[in-house]
C-alpha cells in the first residue's frame, strides 16, 4: 500500500497457507492446501480487493489491514493464543477463547459510530466484542462475517453486548456456524467507516492478529475500496 501511494509500484500479493489461522487466505479465496496454493500462484488468477485502515492505539498515524480488526474479547483471545506453542489451527483459538472467558469478562462501555461522516447510527453500550471485517473468518474457524466479501466496498460489523459467561459459551457454536446474527445479543451491519471510543474501561484490539493496543481509548477504521491485487483461485460458480 505504501509503494502504491508513493507511485513506485503495484505488485500483486501471493499467499501460501503456512500460518496457524490462515483467515486472511480463507476470506480471499486462497486454498488452504499448500500444494494447491502453489498451483494457484503458478496460474496467476488475480482479484482486486479492498484494504482497511485503522488509526489509534500503537498506530496513531494509522496502519493497513486485510482481514479485520477485533476489539475486546476476540483480541484477548488472540493475545492468549500467541502464548501457546503446543497447538495450532482452530483448536488453538478455541482453547484460547475458553481461557479468555475467565480472564476477560467485564466489557467496556463504548460508543460505536457507524459512518460518522455520513450521519450514521451511534450505539452506546457495554460491548464484549466488536469485529470489523473485510474478510470472513477469525481464529481459524469463527465466522465473524459469513457473508463478507473482500471486494464489496464495505466492512461487515459484528457486535456483541455484555452477556454472562454461560451465554458466551452458548454463542460459540453460533460463531463457528456463522449463525450468530440470529441471536439477541449480537448486532450486525455494514459500513465504510466506524469509530469506537471507550467511555469507561479500555479497548484491547488487534488488526490481522497483530496487536493494535491493550488499553486503547479510540480506534478509527475506514475501508479503502479496490486497492491491491491478490493471486487467488477462480471464484466458484454457484
Amino acid at each position: 500500500m505504501r509503494a502504491r501511494q508513493a507511485g513506485v509500484g503495484a505488485s500483486a500479493m501471493g499467499v501460501l497457507c503456512v500460518g496457524r489461522g490462515n483467515d486472511l487466505a480463507f476470506g480471499m479465496g486462497i486454498p488452504a492446501d499448500l500444494e494447491v496454493g502453489c498451483q494457484v500462484l503458478a496460474h496467476g488468477q488475480r482479484r482486486l480487493i479492498d484494504v482497511g485502515r485503522v488509526a489509534g492505539g500503537l498506530y496513531p498515524e494509522g496502519r493497513y489491514f486485510g482481514n479485520g480488526v477485533g476489539i475486546g474479547f476476540d483480541a484477548v483471545v488472540g493475545f492468549e493464543a500467541a502464548k501457546m506453542t503446543y497447538l495450532s489451527g482452530f483448536p488453538l483459538y478455541l482453547v484460547a477463547a475458553l481461557k479468555t472467558l475467565f480472564l476477560y469478562y467485564r466489557a467496556p462501555l463504548v460508543t460505536i459510530e457507524d459512518d460518522p461522516e455520513g450521519g450514521g447510527e451511534a450505539i452506546v453500550q457495554p460491548s464484549l466484542m466488536i469485529s470489523v471485517m473485510n474478510g470472513r473468518r477469525m481464529g481459524g474457524g469463527f465466522m465473524m462475517a459469513p457473508q463478507g466479501q473482500p471486494d464489496d466496498g464495505l466492512f461487515d460489523l459484528c457486535i456483541a453486548r455484555q452477556v454472562s459467561r454461560a451465554r458466551v459459551l452458548g454463542l460459540i457454536p453460533h460463531f463457528m456456524r456463522g449463525s450468530q446474527s440470529t441471536q439477541e445479543p449480537i448486532r450486525t451491519g455494514r459500513t465504510r467507516q466506524v469509530v469506537v471510543t471507550a467511555v469507561e474501561g479500555v479497548l484491547p484490539a488487534h488488526a490481522d492478529g497483530e496487536t493494535l493496543c491493550v488499553d486503547g481509548k479510540r480506534l478509527e477504521m475506514e475501508l479503502l475500496p479496490h486497492q491491491i491485487e491478490v493471486i487467488a483461485a477462480e471464484p466458484e460458480v454457484a
